[in-house]
């Protein structure tokens, strides 16, 4: 074969600045993308000994290397698979007809599988122009008849063409460094790469040190060589069958992928063949809203060749505080595997990891209900999240949301609801006035459930609550409050009440109206002059445990509007405004409570009120630093008055 020279057939003012700005923004991208093309000759050429157009060598082994070089500058990349024909490398290599940037965009941007140019020479290949000033090809095609080709270009807009002594079919590009990509040139560096993108690659890769010598055996040793191991898992766990995998092997393979030592709850090995090929493991992580980073790292993998982590049109929001890979050889990417077409394909495989979890998790909820409690406090938060997040994940899995009661037994929602009396419907009076039209529109009584947000800060009613034989629900999570109110809006006739919310009957006696009112007018004045609060709302009570002097209530539709303000005063809104709401109540019960309605005029009257009130507002939540200080000094003085008497 003669020479050849040329223009490559593509205007490289134009192409070159997509390549390394728009196709690949990572510059290490390349070696993905020259890896991968190496698989696929391998993977072709095993299925054309499949089809009997060709036979392998009694000793081939399927191998990728990447050799680098640090003194060279270089790094290779060798493969044993289909090889190229001198018209092949034409076509591949030097026919990339692009008019220019504009209509490359338009034409590949949003095109689906038919049109990918990935997984053959061509774009794949031209990414090795973002890192290398000369590039060589070396290639032999496996027709036996075919010359050995060599073709290399320095700066991708002219070529080079003629025959080599290449003897092994197969392709070896050679990548000369342009200066701001020597760091490829390095060991360290290159196996970072590879760790990243060809782990799970369906060949064997091997990477070679050019530069690095044998060691010298010792005196009276035989010198021993050592065969180099490949880098990545050909097969990995998520391509087998769930049946063949172990405990161990699940376990051993979340360490790896995911460096993280912390054994996972459990997880779901999704396999799947119709009506779309996907593959993979999802792990169920310890996750902790409230001090840690909630998300996730969910790798998607096609044929093994990974492209990204949490791509979002795959995997839901609400799963991306799992962890685990996801294999889907059908996923319709963009002409960079970096983004994926958003169609109707992309949704329904959305939708299966969606059902599958949901299935995973109401199937333990039903035959594996020990461990579904065991693992309850860990994946609430998750659970609670994708209800808010994903209607289809919510409905599948509602009736199956547990809740911890104050003696720490898991129950659902309907189990709770069969455990207490349910309000029934007032019956309307017949009258005149009366229609069908306002008796359908009466909301049916609804069971009002109490919560705990804080079993230590909210001991005094916790307490009560034990008492009295009433139950409550632990709800200490950052998400337990936007999930109650979604559960409010739903079918079931509840509503949520936190234990301070209000003072129920059950603590209370029975007592004289009239003579209760003359006392709570009395203590009200007293408490809002000591306080400075004409605000101050105040409310006596004759409460079963004569032990409890006083307490603070706030109605629930108040602090919930207090902590959305709050939530949404980050940035500096000054201080919460006073919405009231807000309650003191006395205990007619108790015994210092009973000296402040007989000594109204006490030197001390104000002191105790003082106690009092702060004593209230500690049970219900920590005071302010320059409160919580007159506090102790308060404190210490009444100690003093009673040290001396």
């Amino acid at each position: 074969m003669a020479k050849e020279q040329g223009n490559l057939a593509i205007d490289s003012d134009n192409i070159f600045p997509i390549i390394k700005k728009w196709l690949y923004s990572d510059h290490d991208i390349f070696i993905r993308e020259l890896v991968s093309n190496a698989c696929d000759a391998i993977t072709k050429l095993k299925k054309l000994d499949i089809m009997g157009e060709y036979d392998f060598p009694d000793d081939y082994k399927a191998r990728v290397d990447v050799s680098i070089n640090a003194e060279k500058k270089t790094i290779t990349f060798t493969d044993n698979g289909l090889g190229m024909t001198k018209d092949e490398v034409k076509e591949y290599i030097n026919q990339i007809a692009f008019s220019g940037a504009t209509d490359f965009i338009e034409k590949y941007k949003d095109k689906s599988s038919e049109d990918q140019i990935i997984g053959h020479f061509g774009l794949g290949f031209y990414s090795a122009f973002m890192v290398a000033d000369r590039v060589e090809i070396n290639t032999k095609s496996y027709k036996e008849d075919e010359a050995a080709v060599h073709w290399e270009s320095e700066s991708g807009t002219e070529f080079e063409m003629d025959e080599c002594d290449k003897e092994d079919n197969g392709t070896q590009i050679i990548l000369h460094l342009n200066e701001d990509s020597y760091e490829f040139s390095n060991e360290y560096r290159v196996r970072e790469v590879l760790n990243k993108y060809c782990s799970f690659m369906p060949i064997e890769i091997y990477l070679i040190n050019e530069n690095q010598k044998p060691e010298e055996p010792k005196e009276g040793e035989e010198k021993e060589v050592k065969e180099p191991e490949a880098i990545n898992d050909t097969n990995p766990l998520w391509a087998k069958h769930p049946n063949e995998c172990t405990e161990d092997e699940y376990k051993e393979f979340y360490r790896k992928v995911f460096n993280d030592y912390k054994e996972p709850l459990f997880w779901i090995h999704l396999n799947m063949d119709y009506p779309f090929n996907l593959k993979g493991i999802l792990y169920f992580p310890k996750v902790n809203l409230e001090y840690e980073n909630a998300e996730g790292v969910i790798k998607l993998y096609n044929n093994q060749v990974f492209i990204a982590d949490n791509i979002k049109e795959v995997i839901p929001e609400f799963l991306m505080l799992l962890k685990g890979v996801i294999d889907c050889p059908d996923l319709p990417l963009n002409v960079s595997r970096s983004a994926l077409q958003n169609d109707g394909f992309v949704t329904k495989i959305s939708d299966y990891i969606t059902k599958k979890v949901a299935d995973k998790l109401t199937g333990m909820c039903k035959v594996e209900r020990e461990n579904f409690e065991k693992y309850w406090d860990d994946i609430s938060p998750f659970i609670k999240y994708g209800c808010l997040k994903d209607d289809k994940f919510r409905e599948k899995v509602r009736e199956y949301v547990l809740f911890k009661d104050l003696d720490d037994k898991y129950m659902t929602m309907k189990e709770y609801l069969e455990t207490i009396d349910l309000p029934e419907p007032e019956k309307a009076e017949e009258s005149k006035d009366d229609n069908a039209e306002n008796a359908e529109a009466a909301e049916p009584p609804k069971a009002t459930i109490y919560y705990v947000t804080d079993m230590v800060q909210q001991g005094q009613y916790v307490k009560m609550f034990r008492e009295q034989g009433k139950n409550a629900f632990v709800m200490t999570s950052s998400i337990d409050q936007p999930f109650i109110s979604s559960l409010e809006m739903g079918d079931d006739p509840i509503k949520f009440m936190r234990i301070d919310a209000e003072v129920t009957e059950d603590f209370k006696e029975e007592v004289d109206e009239e003579e209760i009112k003359k006392d709570g007018e009395s203590l009200s004045k007293l408490f809002k002059k000591a306080l400075d609060n004409d605000k101050l709302e105040v409310k006596v009570e004759k409460l079963k445990d004569e032990k409890i002097a006083s307490m603070i209530t706030m109605s629930e539709e108040t602090r919930r509007m207090q902590d959305m303000m709050r939530m949404y005063s980050v940035g500096g809104m000054g201080e919460m405004p006073d919405m009231g709401g807000e309650t003191l109540v006395l205990n007619l019960n108790n015994e210092l409570v009973k000296y402040l309605l007989d000594n109204k005029k006490s030197e001390n009257a104000d002191l105790f009120c003082k106690q009092l009130y702060d004593l209230a507002l500690i049970s219900n939540r920590p005071l302010a630093p320059e409160k919580m200080s007159e506090f102790i000094l308060r404190s210490n003085e009444i100690m003093s008055m009673l040290a001396k008497k």
